[in-house]
């Protein structure tokens, strides 16, 4: 029997708003990652994408942390134009914060058009809010996760894929160059649009350095390599790597599930 469509709208509506509360505030990383970590393990293992965006959300942790005290250094040659100083420090803050919002608003997306199929399973009518890719992308992800199965690393690839692919299109892309255009100071931009990036999981001599990050096509090939790397170096290792980052507190690691339900539990029932 077809679902109603105002059914799938409103499913949406409030799966969105509940992926809100759980990607918490800008500053929230913890409770943040923890909800990207639901998925990869309510998925059974066979959704890694929310699996990298952890690492990645930990990543740019050290990394705006490592931006800002370069920034404090840098803004002292305006040490005798104070108003400069100040302005070049705040858009510095802004482009961080910008980055912050991108992956909030990954999570959402992903949290979101996960559930929806879980809970109506790969029927066409949710085409009026998802992908095509997306949907075959979950279905094939639910179908394993229903049946205790693990998808083969090609499948995996391509869910993944289709969900990287799906966030620059529609979230990351449309908001890095808004977030370069955040920072009022040349040196800094020029720092910023070059990151290295090495996550706890890649091999000691493995690190990705960007010639260009606002190039879509570059940060689809270093995703797609992060993913390779993760299939090579096994999936319960990657997510053992999170602890590396020194973030995350000991009950995630202590029980991933039931920490996550204890923040929904906190979250939801404050609203």
């Amino acid at each position: 029997m077809p679902i109603d469509s105002t059914e799938i709208q409103a499913s949406f509506h409030d799966l969105q708003q509940e992926a809100t509360l759980l990607a918490g505030s800008l500053s929230n990383l913890e409770q943040r990652v923890t909800t990207y970590h639901h998925l990869y393990r309510d998925s059974g293992g066979n959704h890694i994408f929310p699996l990298i965006a952890s690492h990645g959300a930990l990543w740019a942790k050290g990394y705006f942390q490592f931006g800002a005290k370069l920034g404090r250094i840098l803004s002292l040659q305006y040490f005798f134009d104070s108003d400069k100083r100040q302005r070049q420090l705040e858009s510095l803050a802004a482009f961080a914060d910008a980055f912050r919002e991108i992956n909030r608003l990954v999570c959402v997306d992903t949290y979101t058009n996960y559930h929806l199929v879980k809970r109506f399973g790969e029927t066409p009518e949710l085409l009026e809010v998802l992908s095509p890719e997306i949907l075959t992308a979950l279905g094939r992800v639910h179908w394993a996760r229903k049946n205790g199965q693990q998808l083969a690393e090609t499948e995996k690839r391509s869910v993944f894929r289709a969900h990287f692919l799906n966030e620059q299109n529609n979230v990351v892309g449309p908001s890095v160059k808004d977030a370069m255009a955040a920072i009022d100071w040349n040196l800094i931009e020029m720092i910023a649009i070059r990151p290295m990036v090495r996550f706890s999981y890649f091999p000691v001599q493995k690190t990705f350095w960007f010639r260009n990050f606002t190039n879509r096509e570059e940060r689809i090939n270093k995703g797609m390599k992060a993913f390779d790397i993760g299939s090579q170096f096994g999936w319960e290792d990657v997510e053992a790597k999170l602890a590396e980052y020194q973030t995350l507190p000991q009950e995630f690691f202590t029980n991933s599930i039931s920490h996550f339900d204890d923040i929904k539990s906190d979250v939801l029932g404050a609203v």
